[in-house]
């Protein structure tokens, strides 16, 4: 009954999940947001509607609400241009998931490698907070990600992702998340939910969290030094609702909560985070 239930569900949401929905052009910056978020429902695609349309194009705008930068007690609300277009299963432009490339795809697989970037964190932005600690430049992320799923009649998807800053935070960041359609889907209505963990790397970690002697010196807080290891867990929600057969309204809802040094570091005013974008896009 279970599997039937999720095969209806999720045939009819998926003819209508052309493609990774749109996300903001600020969301590949580490935020609450989920890394599945920025492709659910794409390497279900496949296994439910192998003949996918050479070109699958969706155009929007979207405004998205959350913290200034990983840690920050403020919040701060940043509207956008969306966009995603995809060849086949092959190659893809997303303000979620950058410039990217598939190189392995199968029925219920995916993996590939991409061009994505992070907005960095600016000393003015909070400086009260910042000051003394210097700017992290924007920079390009390389990534690298694998998606799979365990079956049409359990259509549960499993992510991993690794990304390497070029610059900026530098470092490396990697995610491991879990999500799946729920009960509810239909026609007009399609919904995902799932957890997710993210890992650092030290130069990551002291670089969004630790606290030099030099910056100690100009800040006024005490010398940290963060560790590789757990950087945040989070749980990430996203509902599509097709207004027509053209025109849809997204939402992507996610909270997560620092742990280890991110938690820890003098910088974090607050460890739980949350964030919430919504966005209406057209597609074709």
């Amino acid at each position: 009954m279970c599997g039937k239930f999720f095969r209806a569900a999720m045939y009819a949401a998926l003819m209508l999940l052309w493609a990774c929905l749109p996300r903001l052009a600020s969301a590949q910056t580490p935020s609450p947001l989920q890394e599945w978020q920025y492709s659910s429902g794409i390497v279900l695609q496949r296994l439910f509607e192998p003949n996918l349309p050479e070109w699958r194009i969706i155009v929007g705008a979207g405004e998205e609400v959350r913290p200034l930068y990983e840690g920050s007690k403020p919040y701060r609300g940043q509207a956008g241009p969306v966009f995603n277009i995809r060849y086949y299963d092959y190659a893809f432009a997303s303000t979620g998931e950058g410039l990217g490339v598939n190189l392995l795809i199968g029925d219920n697989y995916r993996a590939g490698v991409a061009l994505a970037y992070d907005l960095g964190r600016r000393v003015a932005d909070d400086y009260s907070h910042l000051h003394g600690l210097g700017d992290i430049d924007p920079a390009p992320v390389a990534k690298l990600f694998a998606s799979y799923v365990v079956s049409k009649k359990f259509p549960l998807v499993l992510r991993v992702d690794v990304r390497q800053f070029v610059g900026g935070a530098d470092g490396a960041i990697g995610d491991v998340g879990a999500y799946m359609p729920l009960p509810g889907s239909s026609e007009k209505l399609a919904m995902f939910a799932g957890p997710s963990i993210t890992f650092a790397d030290h130069l990551y970690m002291q670089k969004e969290f630790g606290v030099s002697a030099t910056q100690a010196l100009a800040s006024g807080y005490p010398a940290y030094e963060s560790h590789p290891g757990v950087d945040a867990v989070g749980l990430g929600f996203s509902a599509t609702h097709f207004i027509s057969s053209h025109w849809l309204v997204n939402l992507d809802a996610a909270v997560n909560r620092l742990h280890g040094s991110a938690a820890q570091s003098p910088l974090t005013q607050r460890t739980g985070q949350r964030v919430l974008a919504v966005s209406i896009a057209y597609s074709r």
